[in-house]
């Protein structure tokens, strides 16, 4: 199940998807909270990070500031695929549009401003 590799590969068979919601980032000290299913979760000295359904974040009450739309990008990207990352963030730069991205074991996962999800899927539909 190798991924690709090659970066103009890449761009051309991204396949930008919004997903449903609106996602936020949030920490706790240890234990993801009753009721919180997150989607990402990263283990940082100062915490717990959590991606998270913003519905679900308000329901545990969980504090956060940033909300999200969350792009998947459906080409199988290898792990140590070379360039992919800063074509992407040079797209969503030039377009003034913040990202944090994820990568997954198959596939790169985008978090960009809520209010500007249909702008960034623009830009990343431009590189393809």
């Amino acid at each position: 199940m190798a991924g690709e590799t090659n970066l103009q590969a890449l761009l051309r068979n991204m396949s930008p998807v919004l997903n449903d919601g609106a996602y936020v980032f949030s920490i706790v000290e240890s234990d993801i909270p009753s009721g919180v299913h997150p989607v990402v979760t990263v283990r940082e000295q100062e915490g717990l990070t959590l991606v998270v359904e913003q519905s679900e974040a308000d329901t545990a009450g969980l504090f956060y500031e940033y909300v999200a739309a969350w792009i998947t990008l459906e080409v199988h990207s290898a792990l140590e695929a070379v360039g992919l990352t800063a074509a992407i963030s040079k797209a969503l730069t030039d377009a003034g549009i913040s990202c944090n991205v994820v990568a997954g074991y198959t596939h790169d996962h985008l978090f960009v401003p809520e209010a500007r999800a249909q702008e960034a899927l623009a830009a990343l539909r431009s590189l393809g």
